[in-house]
């Protein structure tokens, strides 16, 4: 009996079991168009958004180059020339990138080429040389016997000369949509709306560079990172400025790296934080130092040299500037910098000294800080007070003295944007 059940059952387990099936595969394939709706929703978006570069191409020998860059749009670009080494930098929309890693090598007159996206909306494509060049022509063609478009630079061998001639036009033709006024910045490609107000922190020393040594072991690296961290967050939480650090850990930065930072975050103003030592135990207070080649006094020249010689400290070699090719390239704006950066320190005093002590005499001085010596970002360097002396140190330690501090600087910066912005800056 148990047999003949067991016979009879099995054609009902059968039509269970493909009942099952079917029931098991029509799921399956409906979570499968889940999938893939849900898969291609972001990528069908994404196209209607970022452009496609998917061929890069050169060709050429030591005096004469071609770049061919392949696009699936049409793409709105801004070039502009750097040195140290020679660079073309082409600014892109936001581009997903698709080049083959061996038509990148070296050749030619390119030594290097660098691709990514600096943030949303922005991307950039970076060819460096091995000497100075001219850019004969750089235009975006429709393909004739393919979709898509291409970018073609056409690239010749140059003397210095016209390298610089050429950078200095660059500086001129402000309003140019070929060209980028300010040299190693991340530009705004069309700028449609304004532009936020943007401040550069930079914590001094760091890493290998602990800066000054207060009585009690206090060290000034640590001293101005914590402070450039809350004086971020305080701008931040109160106000609607764009603020970036140069360092937002214990790391050793070269100092023309801060100022390239700087630069590259399209900066309005940067603040350098430090807290000295000297050997007068007794001398405390705050200073506010601007750039000058000549400097305000001896303490202030003293101040500068022991400033400079950060990369040294850390064993990094210093390469000496040609200032007299830098002022014939930007003398111009490097002296309306001046002026804005002497104009944020006298608001910067007006406002601290409401809050915590300054330095008896000259608050306000000047020397040749290399940190300081961006020709297109107004810059102060913010001596907070001296590690060398045990009051200073404590306030610097103090919370509540920090954020005393940091108010002050807000009020300056608020007043300085206001300046810019009455007259048109």
């Amino acid at each position: 009996m148990r047999q003949h059940e067991d016979r009879h059952s099995l054609p009902g387990s059968d039509r269970d079991d493909a009942a099952s099936r079917g029931f098991v595969g029509r799921m399956l394939l409906w979570l499968s168009l889940c999938f893939i709706l849900v898969m291609a929703g972001p990528s069908i978006a994404l196209a209607d958004v970022l452009f496609q570069a998917d061929g890069y191409k050169m060709a050429g020998d030591a005096s004469r180059m071609r770049v061919i860059v392949q696009f699936d749009k049409e793409p709105d670009l801004r070039w502009f020339l750097l040195r140290g080494p020679h660079r073309l930098v082409v600014d892109l929309p936001e581009t997903a990138f698709s080049f083959d890693d061996a038509e990148l090598e070296s050749r030619g007159m390119v030594t290097g080429v660098r691709y990514g996206n600096l943030d949303r909306g922005r991307s950039r494509i970076i060819m460096a040389f091995d000497g100075p060049f001219d850019v004969e022509r750089i235009e975006v063609l429709e393909n004739e016997t393919s979709a898509g478009f291409r970018l073609v630079a056409d690239i010749v061998a140059a003397s210095e000369r016209d390298f610089e001639q050429a950078m200095a036009e660059q500086i001129e033709t402000t309003g140019s949509m070929q060209t980028t006024a300010k040299a190693d910045r991340i530009g705004e490609p069309g700028a449609e709306a304004p532009k936020r107000f943007r401040v550069m922190i930079d914590a001094g020393h760091g890493g290998i560079d602990t800066g000054a040594k207060g009585p009690s072991g206090t060290l000034e690296k640590t001293i101005t990172l914590a402070f450039a961290l809350e004086l971020k967050k305080k701008l931040e939480d109160a106000r609607d400025y764009d603020v970036f650090l140069t360092r937002d850990r214990d790391l050793f930065l070269r100092l023309d790296e801060r100022v390239r930072i700087a630069r590259q975050q399209d900066a309005d103003l940067l603040i350098s934080i430090h807290a000295d030592s000297i050997r007068l135990k007794d001398f405390r207070g705050a200073t506010v130092y601007t750039v000058a080649d000549k400097a305000s006094d001896a303490e202030a020249a003293a101040k500068a040299i022991r400033e400079n010689l950060a990369d040294e400290i850390a064993g990094i070699a210093i390469e000496e500037e040609d200032d007299g090719v830098a002022d014939i390239l930007a003398d111009l704006i490097r002296r309306e910098t001046q002026r804005f950066s002497i104009r944020f320190a006298r608001s910067l005093i007006g406002e601290l000294s409401s809050s915590i002590q300054m330095i008896p005499t000259n608050p306000h001085r000047f020397a040749g800080f290399r940190v300081l010596r961006a020709p297109d970002v107004p810059s102060v360097l913010l001596e907070l007070g001296y590690l060398s002396n045990k009051q200073d140190e404590a306030l610097l330690r103090d919370p509540e003295w920090r954020h005393r501090a940091a108010d002050s600087i807000i009020g300056a910066i608020d007043m300085f944007v206001a300046g810019t912005q009455g007259a048109g800056g």
